[in-house]
């Protein structure tokens, strides 16, 4: 579930030998499956452990993780990296956002990781974001957008150089097009 390199292992281990006996660390996604949805590393005193976390072990320490940041914590990696100006520790959780589908699920739910995973953190740096409506019989995907998107004058090109080229790659067999269902008649709540 979580990688935890070498480096970051040694660098617990020092945290760890100046708290009390059988600390351990506990990662947890905070706003969990959400565009919100930040990760986390702490303490784990012996008395904070529920019964229901997954525990594992590393060398010298374990790590906790609560029943309900498990899922969203598939594939992590925690790195610990010495630099000139300074240490950095990392945690890199991709299914932060959204929880990590089985590759044999549906259809749309596979589109949607895809779309709260991959696409919708970029346009959250323009405050956009995008969401699958429906797939069509003939495999197109609906989808409407929101935020910073509904009123964008490039919303044709993000739909059609970014997004559908993204889905098409990674579902050659399955999808045939992306169409727009939103009304982007500019508005209150549209960007100019």
């Amino acid at each position: 579930m979580i990688r935890i390199t070498e480096s970051a292992q040694a660098h617990f281990c020092k945290l760890l030998a100046d708290q009390p006996d059988n600390t351990n660390i506990r990662v947890f996604v905070v706003n969990p499956g959400t565009p919100s949805a930040e990760c986390g590393v702490s303490y784990c005193p012996p008395e904070s452990v529920e019964g229901d976390d997954e525990i594992l072990p590393f060398s010298g320490f374990d790590a906790v993780v609560d029943s309900g940041s498990a899922p969203f914590l598939k594939d992590a990696v925690i790195d610990f990296e010495e630099q000139d100006l300074g240490s950095q520790l990392t945690l890199k959780a991709p299914n932060a956002k959204a929880k990590k589908v089985d590759d044999d699920a549906p259809l749309i739910e596979r589109v949607d990781y895809l779309i709260q995973a991959e696409i919708n953190p970029q346009l959250a740096s323009h405050g956009g974001r995008v969401t699958i409506s429906h797939i069509t019989d003939d495999g197109v995907a609906v989808l409407q957008f929101g935020g910073g998107c509904n009123g964008c004058s490039m919303v044709d090109v993000t739909l059609k150089e970014g997004i559908e080229k993204q889905l098409l790659q990674q579902f050659p067999s399955e999808l045939t097009g992306v169409r727009d269902a939103t009304e982007h008649e500019a508005g209150e709540h549209s960007y100019y």
